[in-house]
């Protein structure tokens, strides 16, 4: 698998504090990787370390293959564009001016790219207003615009749609999609609004305690929260016979809970039960939300 970023055992310390205890992850070439967890699990910190913001204890951290410890990380670098925590605008400049002082950060040689990333994020209208008087979506898209000049392959966003409007919420979403989609960049991007990443992300990453608990792609985790028939029953080991017999697919939970991933007709299951002395004691349907997923994934009942 081509990976953007990689990372093994990494560590990042503060005095008695583990912000990333032992992380490991990969983040596949064009993929969009969404990063859950609660606050303090240790997203920021991680995105600090891949921006080169700050420096990890001890593990590796490496991009486009080049490991952190090498000077021509420097360049691998520049190959990534961020939004950390809040976009860094100039508030009393025009979203134009603002691309234009980023452009001479970067040491671009002309201004020629400017109208068409306008056009992209969908300020090309906005003129001489000044990002103060833009709102807080809009705000967020000419931050995602700071971080696209230099033309970026790997967008790195953190918690991109915190504090919006479901209109906001929709305009990053459909940004986003389209960067990936149209611009084939990659996306990093962590997020407490779970129920929206799944309408974005190709792969996630559950980070608890500064370690990664799973990585799994949108396909897999689609599998793992799909739809199913959640029965309470006496004899687990009965039940199973009958769907074996019935080919029916199924997961035994614990003693009394299964989930059936079909629907069968509720009296002939009754019946084919009875037959093998075990009652059928409750029927419900479940469809397991991402957010209860994370949950259930790390073992605790507090919220992302």
């Amino acid at each position: 698998m081509d990976c953007v970023l990689k990372t093994n055992n990494l560590c990042k310390h503060y005095k008695h504090f583990k912000a990333l205890d032992g992380l490991t992850m990969q983040v596949p070439k064009g993929a969009i990787y969404g990063f859950v967890g609660r606050n303090g699990a240790g997203k920021t910190t991680l995105i600090r370390l891949v921006c080169g913001l700050q420096l990890p204890t001890s593990g590796e951290l490496e991009l486009y293959g080049v490991q952190h410890t090498d000077a021509k990380i420097a360049h691998s670098r520049r190959r990534i564009g961020a939004v950390v925590e809040t976009p860094s605008l100039y508030l009393d400049m025009t979203a134009e001016e603002n691309l234009k002082q980023q452009y001479r950060v970067l040491g671009l040689p002309s201004f020629e790219g400017i109208p068409e990333l306008l056009q992209l994020v969908g300020l090309g209208d906005t003129g001489k207003k000044k990002a103060r008087q833009f709102s807080l979506g809009m705000r967020q898209r000419l931050g995602i615009a700071v971080a696209l000049c230099g033309n970026p392959d790997f967008l790195v966003l953190d918690e991109p749609i915190n504090g919006l409007d479901p209109e906001g919420i929709i305009e990053i979403r459909e940004l986003i999609l389209k960067l990936n989609r149209e611009k084939k960049i990659t996306v990093l991007i962590s997020s407490h609004i779970l129920d929206e990443l799944a309408k974005l992300a190709t792969h996630y990453g559950f980070i608890n305690s500064g370690r990664i608990v799973r990585e799994m792609s949108a396909e897999e985790l689609e599998t793992a929260c799909r739809k199913c028939m959640r029965v309470t029953v006496t004899d687990p080991a009965a039940l199973a016979r009958v769907l074996e017999r019935k080919q029916l697919e199924y997961q035994i939970l614990d003693d009394t809970h299964a989930n059936i991933f079909a629907n069968p007709v509720i009296t002939e299951l009754v019946l084919s039960l009875k037959e093998e002395g075990c009652e059928l004691v409750s029927v419900e349907e479940h469809d397991e939300s991402l957010e209860s997923f994370y949950i259930s994934l790390i073992g605790g009942g507090e919220h992302v």
